[in-house]
């Protein structure tokens, strides 16, 4: 017998799983694969996004009052049909922001959930606002969300990122009072379709 003979059993079981990922990156299915293991996490309730325990109420003074500028003042952003929208047109209503990217697995991981969200609590009083901060990347968000089938509004940024949204990770998910008021926020992905988001983000919007 050859003892020289080549045989697959004599490879390294880490060459095979370097092979595995040298293909999922050359092809971008990488990020796919991730986010779709990390929605196995979310599935297990052991992310959900924790909420304050009430809403913050404001006094009648606060809800008259012009001279306090929301969170995101000035900011522009773009939509997916190339129309600028001032983040400041939504204040009055309760707006959920996301900034997430395509690049992103945790982002990924997240949205499935986040467009039941959007679903559950369709009001003309909750905005939702997906953020994305791909670079130069208008074509390539579109044609992501319209493979997905997401239904949710899809902004980029038109303007420099304002300080407040600023976050040390991505996926990063802020809650704004009708007051211009960051009320909730979470660094990292989360489950957002849950009792305890749809009563909280229904009772702020009731205000």
């Amino acid at each position: 017998m050859d003892r020289n003979k080549f045989s697959f059993k004599s490879i390294p079981g880490w060459v095979y799983t370097l092979a595995i990922f040298a293909v999922l990156y050359a092809t971008g299915l990488h990020t796919e694969v991730i986010g779709g293991v990390q929605r196995l996490l979310l599935a297990t309730g052991l992310k959900n996004a924790e909420m304050p325990t009430a809403p913050k109420t404001s006094t009648p003074a606060t809800l008259t009052s012009t001279s306090s500028p929301m969170a995101g003042a000035g900011f522009q952003m773009t939509d997916l049909e190339g129309k600028v929208v001032a983040f400041e047109s939504l204040k009055g209503k309760v707006i959920f922001l996301n900034v997430w990217a395509t690049w992103c697995p945790p982002c990924i991981a997240e949205m499935p959930n986040i467009q039941s969200l959007y679903e559950k609590v369709g009001s003309d009083k909750i905005a939702f606002v997906m953020l994305s901060v791909d670079q130069n990347g208008m074509d390539k968000v579109k044609k992501f969300i319209a493979k997905k089938g997401f239904t949710f509004p899809v902004y980029l940024p038109a303007s420099q990122m304002p300080e407040e949204f600023n976050s040390p990770a991505i996926p990063s998910t802020y809650i704004i009072s009708p007051q211009g008021k960051i009320v909730a926020q979470q660094n990292g992905m989360a489950e957002y379709d849950t009792p305890e988001v749809i009563d909280f983000l229904q009772k702020l919007a009731s205000k």
